[in-house]
């Protein structure tokens, strides 16, 4: 809608207000000159928000102050105690584990969002050329950065569930296999997620969360106003309320959302900060940035050519 008033000739009185963005389509509309910019770290919540966390860039683009932070997330692994009390902490030993435990691993198929977040994983912490992963794909040498993932794939596969000739389409149905006792790992995008299913009785007490211990990839998901909004000062109050301690607390709760926060707890008051760390997955990795958004598309296309056809 933001492109078709854009392409009409709308330049104000725009329809959308304010829009949750993913990072492909905040790349769109950025590079389109259809966003404001430079309003986010104007807001007065602001001065709460973890600017440690990648609230500068999305997706590996500049967000020059057109994006206000919402929420956080992390690719997780959930385990149970009873089945795995030492899970496997890097594609190596994920690799050793799969083939150890055949049938027990799997991953959701691509381009469900989290298992495209598993393949840009593996290929962040597998590729001998990490730094072109920071610019969009080039066909000259996107065989050669990603041939690692493949390798590291072709040897997996034997070993997963069903084989790898099928796949999980959500991470919801590994929830569910995880919790019958058939998997040993399910993955998440969320880090408080077996928090909020073990509350709820939909995975065993004995569940708990890890990653990598080199890090796992991670993003901030964010709200951002067209450059032709109508209302754009409600707008900024909304973004504005979206950052206030009291509206991150109840979002993270387990029981309401559990989406991770974007704020830093020791920017808070007593009661507040408390409230937040009580409320966040303590010894979660490092986050590592997303690679850049167009490596989404190019590494679902080559997954779907390799191994969507079984």
């Amino acid at each position: 809608r933001i492109q078709a008033e854009a392409a009409s000739g709308r330049t104000t009185g725009g329809s959308v207000d304010l829009l949750w963005v993913n990072g492909e389509n905040f790349r769109t509309l950025k590079e389109a000159g259809l966003l404001q910019t430079q309003w986010a770290q104007a807001l007065p919540n602001w001065r709460y928000v973890d600017t440690r966390k990648p609230v500068s860039e999305d997706f590996a683009i500049p967000t020059e102050g057109a994006e206000s932070p919402w929420g956080g997330a992390q690719l997780t692994f959930i385990a149970r105690r009873d089945l795995t009390a030492q899970p496997p902490q890097s594609p190596q030993a994920l690799l050793e584990f799969a083939q150890a435990h055949p049938g027990t691993v799997t991953y959701p198929r691509p381009p469900d969002f989290t298992g495209t977040a598993f393949l840009e994983q593996l290929l962040i912490m597998l590729t001998t050329e990490p730094q072109a992963l920071k610019v969009a794909p080039d066909a000259a040498t996107f065989a050669n950065v990603t041939a690692p993932l493949w390798h590291y794939l072709d040897a997996l596969h034997p070993s997963l569930w069903r084989e790898g000739k099928d796949f999980p389409p959500t991470p919801a149905r590994m929830d569910a296999l995880l919790n019958t006792g058939t998997l040993r790992l399910s993955l998440t995008f969320n880090p408080a997620h077996a928090q909020q299913k073990m509350a709820s009785g939909e995975l065993p007490k004995t569940s708990y969360s890890f990653g990598f211990s080199q890090g796992m990839i991670g993003n901030v998901h964010f709200v951002t106003i067209p450059a032709n909004a109508r209302a754009s000062a409600g707008a900024k109050v909304v973004a504005n309320f979206l950052l206030s301690p009291e509206a991150q607390l109840r979002k993270a709760d387990p029981a309401i959302w559990g989406d991770p926060s974007v704020l830093d707890p020791q920017k808070l008051p007593n009661e507040q900060r408390n409230a937040l760390l009580a409320y966040t997955p303590q010894g979660l990795p490092a986050v590592l940035p997303e690679p850049h958004a167009a490596w989404i598309n190019a590494l679902e296309q080559e997954w779907l050519r390799r191994y969507g056809t079984h």
